[in-house]
């Protein structure tokens, strides 16, 4: 299979390439290198550096001409999409219909699209969230995922390409960004393993879903195999407060350490947990590795780098 994959030099996107590579697909990987690092891109797939929301996109599906394509190149930070919606929505909304077109184009039947739940479904009472529930997006970035979402069914029915949305919780895993709002758990790690403290926002008693990097790249290879469109959690059904997470982080490192506690983020999100049945029901696919499992494999790593 000829695969490419945006923002392929990125956290989730550099582990879908290992995993494409490791099962004998051809890959070509898209990324303009603002977040991702060219030396996280295995040797064996071919490279562009490149701008999904650039004029380059119809060249370069052209040229690679891919059987499917893994959209994983976004802006991620909530915080930077609220200072400015408008580079947000260049990359989140400019940039997934450009690569969309690029698709239709170069004859492409499918794409996989790194979709978000909890930014997208919001504050809700209804926790494990499911798919069926309205989008509420409390953040630009929440907004421009929907519309992402949105654009993909439009082009499935008007073109009748297929277009999977995974609705991805809170992802965590080795060769997370340390220095962004959106690896909370490579930001505890890599305080804790330096012998800083810890700053939870809050008290924190707000929940997410934390899922493992691996269990996310075995979504999307499920997803490449599914037969027509549609939209899939892809979390654990587990909501994790962020006091007990960073508990579970100071045990799978080893240190002990008292967490300080900063002002509360103006509008965050209490709560956000997701209802995976849907995607144990059609693609198959359950989260195998469990949150502690998956914290000392990333502390792990990050004692590596």
């Amino acid at each position: 299979m000829r695969a490419l994959v945006t923002g392929g030099a990125g956290f989730i996107g550099s582990h879908i390439v290992d995993a494409l590579l490791e099962r004998g697909d051809e890959v070509v990987v898209v990324d303009d290198l603002s977040r991702g690092r060219r030396e996280q891109v295995d040797e064996r797939a071919a490279f562009v550096e490149a701008d999904v929301a650039s004029s380059d996109m119809d060249a370069v599906f052209g040229a690679a001409r891919p059987d499917v394509v893994f959209h994983q190149a976004a802006q991620i930070d909530v915080r930077e999409s609220v200072r400015s919606p408008e580079r947000d929505a260049r990359t989140n909304v400019v940039g997934t219909v450009a690569v969309l077109g690029a698709a239709v184009a170069s004859g492409c039947r499918r794409v996989i699209f790194a979709s978000s739940g909890g930014a997208m479904y919001g504050d809700t009472d209804r926790i494990p969230t499911p798919e069926d529930h309205g989008a509420e997006p409390e953040s630009p970035y929440g907004a421009a995922k929907a519309c992402g979402e949105l654009y993909g069914r439009t082009f499935s029915r008007m073109h009748g390409i297929d277009v999977v949305a995974l609705r991805y919780a809170n992802v965590y895993g080795p060769r997370q960004d340390p220095h962004g709002e959106a690896g909370v758990v490579a930001i505890f790690i890599e305080r804790l393993l330096r012998g800083e403290s810890a700053v939870i926002n809050g008290d924190g008693l707000q929940t997410r879903d934390y899922v493992f990097v691996d269990d996310v790249v075995t979504a999307n290879l499920l997803a490449a195999d599914v037969i027509g469109s549609g939209a899939f959690n892809v979390g654990t059904a587990v909501e994790t407060d962020v006091n007990t997470l960073f508990r579970h982080i100071c045990a799978a490192a080893d240190v002990d350490s008292q967490p300080q506690h900063g002002p509360a983020k103006p509008g965050e999100q209490r709560r956000s947990c997701l209802d995976i049945a849907l995607a144990e029901h059609v693609l198959g696919w359950r989260p195998a590795v469990s949150l502690g499992e998956g914290l000392r494999r990333t502390v792990d790593w990050f004692r590596r780098v």
